[in-house]
């Protein structure tokens, strides 16, 4: 019988060294542990990385306005503009002129956009082009410069074809580069010698 207990108490013993050795807390609730006793990665974690985003920022795109260069021929320059891009915006853009780089190397702009507004819509392939005040500002084959300048920045969009001229609403005839002046609808086959050199 003795012998009985005696190796029970060692049984009992031997289960309680095994469960401490095997790490299994004998506390009956949670305990603090000590800072020196976690692990340096969970004290100092790593900052978690940026994914790309695969959203485009909301900045400008690309689009043609037509200058006018030394050669007298009127030459595409990009301008950026909001996305999606519309007519008004790149007309606007078309009136701010040369940047001070573009100036220096020879381009130049008969219209101004100082004083002046335009909106633009887009019908039937006909763009309509309205100004709040005359901006072009030359005369003679300057003028008919003035006038490509707007014609193929309008017609370098998709779908665009023609364009009709406007001051404060009211649809002006403007010059072509035979001398004759149109009201209707102007492209760039009336404007060919001076469009971009090949």
């Amino acid at each position: 019988m003795r012998r009985g207990r005696l190796l029970a108490a060692t049984a009992s013993l031997a289960m309680a060294l095994a469960a401490v050795s095997c790490g299994i807390p004998s506390a009956t609730g949670p305990t603090p542990i000590a800072k020196g006793d976690l692990p340096s990665h969970l004290l100092n974690p790593a900052t978690p990385s940026t994914v790309g985003s695969t959203v485009p920022p909301a900045v400008g795109v690309p689009e043609s306005i037509f200058l006018v260069a030394p050669t007298q021929h009127v030459t595409a320059v990009t301008r950026p503009v909001t996305f999606p891009p519309n007519m008004s915006e790149i007309m606007g853009a078309l009136l701010e002129g040369p940047s001070p780089v573009e100036a220096a190397a020879g381009l130049q702009s008969f219209l101004t956009g100082t004083k002046t507004q335009v909106s633009a819509t887009v019908a039937g392939g006909i763009a309509t082009v309205d100004f709040t005040a005359n901006p072009i500002q030359a005369l003679g084959p300057n003028q008919t410069l003035a006038i490509a300048q707007v014609v193929f920045t309008a017609t370098e969009q998709p779908g665009v074809t023609g364009v009709v001229f406007q001051i404060a609403g009211q649809t002006i005839g403007v010059p072509t580069a035979s001398g004759a002046q149109v009201t209707g609808p102007v492209d760039r086959t009336l404007y060919a010698p001076q469009a971009p050199l090949p």
